[in-house]
């Protein structure tokens, strides 16, 4: 069960935004596996995506899609087959995929963006299979079906992710909305799994493009399940422009800081939603690293204590195994670390201080602390003033279950 999660409520409809799903037996029959997301004429859309080398056919279309520049009117999205290491027949069935969506909306087949989730390596018919349900996907389309949607994209999640934000801009009220699935095979480079922002600001251009960057690197690039990086990972930012307001086209715009602000929170909540979905978890942790020469150190040594599998497992067990995090802490490849100046916490118990055991410190309190569901790490490395966040999960049993049963 997710740490701390519940169900999408109070979920806000983007004007310009509408989204169908239907059940097109892709995998898994009588399961809801496509998702049509359709966009109003004018829509601005910026992506990133993996930089996996064995990226999904997909994310190589969707990418040529998008530096086309003619104008996306559709994003068509399966789970169930990940279209990823199926060579010239995976493009040609990206491809298909797009023409039969175009041909049914009446718009250019570079006007439509393809994604796939699910097994990699598996050999794909996926256009047959999704014009046998694409009318009745069209059918369902409406501008209040985020929960269907973010239901429809999951694959081993356990619980559909999706939040909105609004804020005032110049008596003008903007709404954010976003949904991502994900929960394995999660270290984003440039992405996650996969992710939809939406906002009826009119962001134009550049602005754009530089607001998604931003709002990624303090959400999806700061997170990590289990090390793995999917080949499929994208992020989509969709700007309808349906708000009563002058475009926003500049970083410099005065109002473009607000709405990064309010973008980057929906990503965030959506990264972290992954995290306390991660397969198996039972924790969720946030790793705070501080005292840094800069914040890629920072970074270094909080995704080394992240992907050890010796710290995730002590904090499944609720073990308060503090010489783990030095292991971890001393072997991120900061050669020149001086170790006496490292101090340790668990939640607000310091448990290590100038290198070596508080001398204040109770085992009993480290061991509250590791009880908790969510369990905030704080190291200062004691040599600037840099800082990072990440956020990450336990290792339980049940990871292991989960991955050795995925094919089954």
């Amino acid at each position: 069960m997710a740490v701390g999660l519940h169900p999408p409520r109070n979920i806000l409809p983007i004007a310009g935004v509408r989204l169908g799903v239907a059940a097109a037996g892709i995998r898994y029959a009588n399961r809801t596996d496509l998702t049509l997301i359709h966009l109003a004429e004018g829509s601005q859309v910026a992506g990133v995506f993996t930089r996996n080398r064995f990226c999904a056919a997909p994310v190589l279309v969707a990418q040529r899609h998008l530096a086309d520049g003619s104008g996306v009117r559709a994003l068509v999205i399966n789970t169930g087959n990940a279209n990823a290491g199926t060579g010239a027949a995976g493009l040609q069935a990206a491809e298909a995929s797009c023409q039969v969506v175009a041909g049914q909306l009446g718009c250019a087949q570079e006007a439509v963006l393809p994604f796939s989730t699910g097994v990699i390596g598996e050999p794909v018919a996926l256009a047959e299979k999704i014009a046998g349900v694409l009318p009745s996907c069209i059918e369902t389309l409406a501008e209040d079906h985020w929960e269907v949607a973010a239901a429809a994209i999951m694959t081993t999640d356990t619980i559909a992710k999706a939040c909105s934000r609004q804020l005032e801009m110049d008596g003008v009220t903007v709404t954010v909305t976003g949904m991502a699935k994900g929960s394995g095979m999660i270290r984003p480079d440039m992405a996650t799994m996969l992710a939809y922002i939406a906002t009826d600001a009119p962001l134009h251009g550049a602005a754009l493009q530089q607001c998604l960057q931003e709002a990624m690197e303090r959400s999806f690039n700061r997170i990590t399940v289990d090390g793995d990086t999917s080949t499929n990972d994208a992020c989509i930012l969709m700007a309808t422009g349906q708000a009563a307001l002058p475009p926003i086209s500049l970083a410099t715009d005065p109002r473009y800081g607000r709405l990064r602000d309010a973008i980057t929170a929906v990503a965030q909540w959506l990264a972290q939603a992954v995290v306390r979905d991660g397969e198996g978890a039972t924790k969720f942790i946030p790793i705070h690293v501080l005292g840094g020469r800069d914040a890629a150190e920072c970074l270094q040594v909080a995704y080394r204590m992240a992907h050890s599998p010796l710290i995730k497992t002590a904090f499944f067990a609720s073990d308060p195994n503090w010489g783990r995090l030095l292991a971890a802490i001393g072997s991120a490849g900061v050669d020149d670390l001086e170790v006496d100046g490292v101090q340790v916490w668990l939640g607000d118990t310091r448990i290590v201080r100038d290198g070596a055991r508080d001398r204040d410190y109770d085992e009993a309190a480290g061991q509250a602390v590791m009880a908790q569901e969510e369990i905030p790490v704080r190291v200062d490395l004691g040599r600037g003033a840099a800082e990072a966040q990440i956020w990450t999960c336990d290792l339980s049993y049940d990871y292991v279950r989960i991955n050795a049963d995925y094919r089954s």
